[in-house]
């Protein structure tokens, strides 16, 4: 088993009896799932001279990295432009605040949610499809950076001898943050695939790493509009998964000129836009 990434560990992970049948009968043994809880993140604002309190949305994550998926998430969702606009975080069990600084100018009709969302789908609580066409915070820069087939092909296989809960669960998305050269900077595991992106972006602003204009993003999954939007607001120019995209996805990348790369197998793979940044 891999080294324990975090505190969090023993909640991110939990065993379970259950019957394993085989060719030769029944075996009762103990397995391990990947934990799934709610977690409600509230925030605190200013509005006409008064302090404000909202809830603002519950979504079914993996535990652990919370502070990171709440920056992450008001920053794509266009409440927080920077980690200073968060005056105060808490955390009380699976409850997140956010005082924003007094200066936010909270806009909530621009990312109006249903209060309750599925790990699987971060945007199938969104009330409108115009309120999906946002404008992004750092473009692309075009035809940079220039990456290697070579350096693709081993992408995939850095990550997986990272995750330490996909080892042992087999039941986990993750997404991992590289570097020019195909050095693996961060990585986060959730059982949401936007959770999994948010908690790296929370990661990169407190590091102060954006605009991300010259990094690779690495999917576990396929890819879906909303991490391509996701990504596209913190400036990713090349995101490459193991599985497909969706058509919105391709549709969005090629608009927002984002390099996308999808069935990366070792040395083989799929470019769906922007191979302009892609040599032999």
């Amino acid at each position: 088993m891999k080294e324990r990434p975090n505190s969090h560990y023993e909640r991110q992970i939990q065993e379970v009896p259950i019957v394993r049948m085989t060719k030769t009968g029944a075996q009762s043994i103990l397995d391990h799932i990947a934990v799934e809880e709610p977690l409600e993140i509230q925030i605190s604002y200013m509005e006409q001279q008064h302090r404000i309190k909202r809830s603002l949305v519950i979504t079914m994550r993996t535990p652990g990295a919370d502070e990171r998926l709440a920056y992450g998430f008001l920053f794509t969702e266009g409440i927080v432009g920077k980690l200073e606009d968060i005056r105060e975080f808490q955390q009380v069990g699976n409850t997140i605040k956010l005082f924003l600084e007094d200066y936010i100018q909270v806009f909530l009709e621009n990312s109006e949610r249903s209060f309750y969302m599925h790990s699987s789908c971060g945007i199938c609580g969104k009330q409108t499809l115009d309120s999906l066409e946002k404008t992004t915070c750092y473009y692309p820069l075009p035809g940079v950076p220039i990456i290697t087939s070579t350096i693709l092909g081993q992408l995939s296989n850095q990550l997986r001898a990272a995750q330490s809960i996909f080892e042992e669960t087999g039941g986990i998305h993750a997404v991992g943050l590289f570097d020019a050269v195909g050095a693996l900077l961060h990585f986060e595991e959730d059982i949401g695939r936007h959770n999994a992106l948010d908690k790296v972006i929370g990661y990169a602003l407190e590091q102060e790493l954006l605009p991300m204009r010259d990094l690779i993003l690495l999917l576990s999954g396929r890819i879906s509009y909303e991490l391509v939007q996701k990504a596209s607001l913190v400036g990713i120019p090349i995101i490459v998964a193991v599985g497909a995209p969706s058509s919105m996805a391709v549709e969005l990348a090629i608009a927002m000129d984002i390099t996308l790369i999808g069935f990366l197998r070792n040395n083989r793979f799929n470019i769906y836009s922007g191979q302009n940044r892609i040599i032999q």
